[in-house]
């Protein structure tokens, strides 16, 4: 049978990260590497751009609080943001293909799935047993786990698991293998064949139907990746994770929204799919940022792809239980959001990627990063000189944008469901308290726009802790 697993010291000496014409390293002594490429040569000076976005919000605010015609520059901002808005609320979403049939399977292309797994015990065994029984012929998929020098018995379970699925493809990365999680994908990108390149995180729960929709979308050209709505598995846990359920129903709401304008659509890590030709055009993935979905998505969108959104079926995934956890994994997001634009600026404004496409970045960068570090010198100069809030109606506007989106979004996931007066409460009860838990976001955006200012981030795998369910531990 053909070897479908590798050891450490193999995986070390014979897979070299992908080789990209758009990537080349500078010395490594540098305090901040950079690629020397069109893409990536605006990665060093973070810090530095962060301070200068620092101390500009800081200074124009503090300004518009010390001249009479400061509210009346609010109040224009906030027509004109709202007259976008509008415009986003009452698109009409694109239609959903019809999946994949029986008979267009045979020329359908071929598929490899990637997760890059570390200390998934819990989870990995789960996971792989549903990538490997997919509804999709099995010559025409290919299914890639790396381990990334995990200290539990992920190795082991990976092992066996190879023996029983012939279509199932173990790496075994060392411990000095670099580029966190975007380096192991790099790393396994070459020996994959498929057309279309799938990630999944360990814990993800897919259906069995899912690749017949997915692969449906990209026989537009046009298309360069496709992201599964995400949907929260433990949702019922606690306060967190049924916010996290709301959060998640708002981001689908917008991005079907934003894709039905011409605006773009975003890549939320699990459940993404990329054409290969596209992955490739763009320089495969960012080794130096943080969140290679987020930083993903805008090199496709400069490359002149377009982002869609898959609704039905989602893709499953744990969301953490605890203040603490939140904390930390949206601290990493938000510093990977934020470091995309600080990386790639000059390209959007540069790159012909169309004027609608600027219009949206432009808008959702100032409402979730610009506005919630702005409230801080506006809080501050209402309790010091006893000014009114300058930034009043815009924050109302972000509210009002929630409420609509997370409601709407909601009643989407559901529409199965008969819109009763039962199912209204219950949706108007669940946007409420979705509504307080967002607002962990303006607490987190102004902490870690300080932060980058002061100093950079070290790169290193970072991972959510999933604990699976009691069944999946018990046959461990």
């Amino acid at each position: 049978m053909t070897k479908n697993y590798w050891s450490d010291d193999e995986s070390a000496s014979e897979l070299d990260p992908i080789s990209s014409l758009l990537s080349e390293w500078t010395d490594p002594e540098e305090d901040e590497e950079e690629f020397r490429s069109d893409f990536f040569q605006g990665l060093a000076g973070r810090r530095q751009k962060a301070a200068f976005v620092l101390i500009a919000i800081w200074t124009v605010i503090i300004g518009l609080h010390l001249v009479n015609w400061g509210s009346w520059v609010i109040l224009t901002l906030t027509t004109v943001l709202a007259i976008h808005a509008l415009r986003i609320m009452f698109a009409q979403p694109e239609a959903t293909l019809i999946p994949l049939s029986d008979e267009a399977l045979t020329t359908a292309p071929h598929v490899s799935l990637i997760v890059a797994a570390k200390n998934e015990e819990a989870v990995i065994s789960r996971l792989v047993t549903t990538l490997c029984n997919l509804d999709y012929p099995l010559n025409k998929y290919d299914v890639w786990i790396i381990d990334d020098y995990s200290t539990d018995q992920t190795p082991v379970i990976l092992d066996q698991l190879a023996e029983q699925y012939p279509q199932l493809n173990v790496i075994h990365r060392p411990a000095n293998a670099g580029g966190g999680k975007s380096g192991a994908l790099n790393q396994v990108l070459k020996l994959t064949k498929g057309d279309i390149i799938g990630v999944f995180d360990a814990d993800a729960h897919v259906s069995a139907d899912m690749l017949k929709s997915v692969v449906a979308m990209f026989e537009a050209s046009e298309m360069g990746a496709i992201q599964v709505r995400k949907a929260i598995t433990n949702d019922e846990v606690n306060f967190w994770t049924k916010g996290q359920k709301a959060e998640m129903a708002v981001d689908s709401y917008y991005q079907q929204q934003r894709i039905a304008i011409g605006g773009m659509g975003e890549l939320r890590g699990n459940g993404q799919f990329v054409r290969r030709k596209a992955l490739e055009s763009c320089g495969g993935w960012n080794e130096q940022t943080i969140t290679d979905d987020l930083d993903l998505t805008i090199r496709l969108h400069l490359d002149d792809w377009k982002i869609g959104i898959l609704m039905t079926p989602a893709v499953g995934e744990e969301g953490v239980t605890n203040a603490i956890a939140l904390w930390h994994q949206r601290n990493r997001w938000a510093e990977g959001g934020y470091q995309r634009y600080m990386d790639y600026w000059r390209w959007m404004i540069n790159a012909p990627m169309g004027l609608k496409k600027k219009v949206d970045l432009l808008f959702f960068f100032f409402l979730q990063y610009i506005l919630p570090t702005a409230a801080v010198p506006d809080l501050l100069m209402v309790v010091t000189r006893h000014h009114a809030p300058l930034l009043t109606p815009i924050t109302g506007l972000i509210f009002f944008l929630s409420f609509w989106g997370m409601s709407t979004g909601l009643r989407r996931i559901n529409s199965e469901e008969k819109l009763s007066f039962a199912n209204f409460i219950n949706i108007a009860w669940a946007t409420l308290k979705g509504t307080v838990y967002m607002m962990h976001w303006f607490v987190i955006i102004p902490s870690i726009t300080a932060r980058m200012s002061v100093r950079p981030k070290r790169l290193k795998w970072v991972k959510t802790v999933h604990q699976g369910t009691s069944q999946e531990n018990f046959e461990f």
